[in-house]
């Protein structure tokens, strides 16, 4: 089983950024037991929202947690999780539009981003992504939330994976951009074609102390970067820019960035306390809550071919593809089709 995960992921990932996965797919690909959309939103224009409200903090656990709510405190919780290098603000126009239909949302920033901050200075700034999802557990916990529908991209879309693989009934629904994205350091340790291995440039600059400092040396236009080519046909502003770029002030942002991607290579130790659920993560377990995964047409950061991870999703399942020249930061980039998944597996779960 491991060995098969293995090739699977070599050969998705060998993949990556070609057009044979949009042109098998079309605009919409699901299974028969894909989600229909009870009522259609109205037109989201794509950065007319600029602010999320005041960011609350909240102590979770050895976290203590900023994080922005919109929405009546007694309604039904959804939780939106952004990625690397971005935050908070990648759901500036989907989190209005899901309050006013009548949900309470929850969209904080990760560890080493905005206000998020652990409690101890003596702590590991550990970015290991089965930490980040043990935080947005303490999180609900902290907040006395039993369950919610969680929805992110990239770190986000990882964090989501790994609680409802982990912790099912905390999750009533997901919506998953790029797919199923749960991995372990020993399949990490797997080299990769070449083409592969080029898509992820950044991780292995990482692994240096030289790239540690370049990327503390240079936050903002290493971001910019990241922005650019993982979404080459999205045509953001200065100021759109600058409203997450001060996200990656926070002290331990490097730390856990740098920490994250040298932990997946095995260059880095995790915490011993996440041993055992690491060894769960390790076998690749199948999702089974409700699930729409989601791909933009123009996503120019590495992510596997949905052919790759369909089967992992036993529930009910669909697979979305978004035109129009849509990259990496989904939701931000294409707020309705984003919002519309989240509302459809909602009513679908």
């Amino acid at each position: 089983m491991m060995s098969a995960l293995h090739q699977s992921r070599r050969r998705f990932l060998s993949l990556v950024g070609t057009a044979i996965a949009a042109l098998q797919l079309g605009s919409t690909a699901a299974t028969a037991q894909g989600f229909t959309s009870a009522s259609k939103l109205p037109a989201i224009r794509p950065g007319a929202a600029t602010v999320l409200g005041p960011i609350k903090q909240v102590i979770a656990g050895d976290v203590s947690i900023g994080y922005a709510e919109l929405g009546s405190a007694d309604a039904p919780v959804v939780i939106l999780l952004h990625g690397w290098p971005y935050d908070v603000n990648s759901f500036a126009d989907v989190a209005p539009v899901l309050a006013a239909l009548g949900h309470r949302v929850i969209i904080p920033h990760l560890r080493g981003y905005g206000t998020t901050r652990l409690l101890s200075p003596t702590a590991p700034r550990s970015g290991q992504p089965v930490a980040v999802a043990a935080d947005i557990v303490a999180l609900m916990d902290a907040l006395a939330i039993r369950t919610a529908t969680l929805a992110g991209y990239d770190w986000g879309a990882r964090t989501a994976n790994i609680i409802a693989a982990l912790w099912p009934e905390r999750c009533n629904a997901m919506v998953s951009v790029s797919g199923y994205l749960i991995g372990s350091q020993q399949a990490g340790r797997m080299p990769l074609t070449p083409a592969a291995e080029l898509q992820w440039w950044y991780q292995f600059y990482f692994a240096t102390e030289r790239g540690r400092e370049g990327y503390d040396k240079n936050r903002r236009a290493f971001a910019k970067l990241i922005w650019q080519t993982a979404s080459p046909k999205w045509a953001f502003d200065d100021e759109t820019f600058a409203r997450s770029a001060a996200a990656f002030d926070n002290p331990d942002h490097v730390d856990i960035v740098v920490h994250n991607y040298r932990w997946r290579l095995g260059l880095a130790q995790g915490e011993a306390k996440y041993d055992a659920l690491e060894a769960k993560l390790a076998t690749f377990p199948d999702i089974a809550v409700p699930t729409i995964t989601m791909e933009g047409d123009a996503n120019g950061a590495p992510h596997p071919t949905p052919q790759a991870y369909a089967k992992k999703f036993t529930g009910r399942y669909e697979h979305r593809l978004i035109t129009g020249g849509i990259g990496h930061n989904l939701p931000q980039e294409a707020p309705q089709a984003f919002a519309q998944a989240v509302i459809d597996v909602i009513a679908g779960a």
